[in-house]
């Protein structure tokens, strides 16, 4: 007894997941209808996950100070290990110099936000900016590895967008689980709200007037499409957004908690070969990736026991 009790207790902690959900003003009643109730809902899906430490902001009580209250709460209490996830929904501005985000009061501008993220220690970090204008903050909140998500690729598409619905939508959508090992990854669930977007532009035989970007490289331009071939999307598919199902279960698990960073492990890497498979001869890369499958499928074997 005592003996498992000392080996419970020389398990790592699960990393904690820190969620700051900021809805801003809308303008009109429709929006601000729409903007609160998509952050209320994604507020609720994320607390509903094990280690998940959220906070929201939304209506009147969504103001530049409530949300430096969170962050400094935020910058005390969060580990090298944890995650930090930010999601802004309503309107965006840009001025041809600043972004910012519409609030209540004084609005928060990208270059203020990216000083707030600064100060947290976690080492994943993921903004998702689903605000009009949203592309014009990119380069103020870009750093290695932190992974920016925007709905608009530019400061110029100001119409309000589409994106965040399919965002929120994302989250309780097993569908987008693509590699369903049962975690969201930021990638997979970018992928999976701008497909939506694309579709319902498409559908409805408009002209599209958002097209979301993801930059994860800490410098140059976002991109539409991450991949191995323009070097973007290899942080943003280590970067959890959530977990589903029984991985909420393992996560909660101390004792699955070393098999699923295990795991972690073994899938990043898989990652890392397959953005050096250009550089790599065919029959190398081949004998890599069968020796990493192998241990995936033995790994996630023990955390199906």
């Amino acid at each position: 007894m005592k003996l498992t009790l000392l080996l419970w207790l020389a398990l790592p902690l699960p990393a904690a997941t820190f969620y700051v959900t900021v809805s801003g003003l809308g303008g009109e009643p429709e929006y601000e209808t729409r903007f609160a109730g998509l952050a209320t809902e994604a507020h609720k899906l994320v607390t509903g996950t094990p280690d998940a430490k959220a906070f929201l902001h939304s209506g009147i009580l969504a103001t530049k100070a409530k949300i430096r209250e969170s962050f400094t709460q935020i910058a005390t209490d969060a580990g090298p290990d944890d995650n930090l996830v930010v999601l802004l929904i309503g309107h965006g501005t840009f001025d041809g110099t600043d972004y910012k985000i519409n609030l209540p009061g004084p609005d928060l501008s990208g270059v203020e936000l990216a000083a707030l993220l600064d100060r947290v220690k976690a080492k994943k970090q993921l903004v998702v900016n689903t605000t009009s204008a949203s592309g014009a903050s990119v380069a103020s909140l870009q750093r290695p590895n932190r992974v920016v998500i925007a709905a608009t690729k530019s400061g110029t598409e100001r119409n309000a967008t589409v994106f965040a619905r399919f965002w929120v939508e994302a989250l309780r959508d097993a569908g987008a689980d693509a590699d369903k090992n049962e975690t969201v990854m930021a990638l997979e669930a970018f992928r999976y709200a701008d497909q939506k977007t694309v579709q319902y532009y498409e559908r409805g035989k408009r002209i599209a007037t958002e097209h979301a970007v993801l930059e994860d490289t800490g410098q140059g331009e976002a991109v539409r499409n991450p991949a191995p071939d323009n070097g973007h999307g290899l942080v943003a598919s280590r970067t959890p957004l959530l977990r589903l199902g029984a991985a909420q279960k393992s996560a909660a698990d101390p004792a699955k908690q070393q098999l699923l960073s295990k795991r972690d492990d073994v899938e990043q890497r898989i990652d890392q070969l397959k953005y050096n498979k250009a550089a790599m001869p065919a029959a190398e890369y081949r004998k890599q990736l069968q020796v990493l499958l192998v241990e995936l499928a033995k790994v996630q074997k023990e955390i199906d026991q």
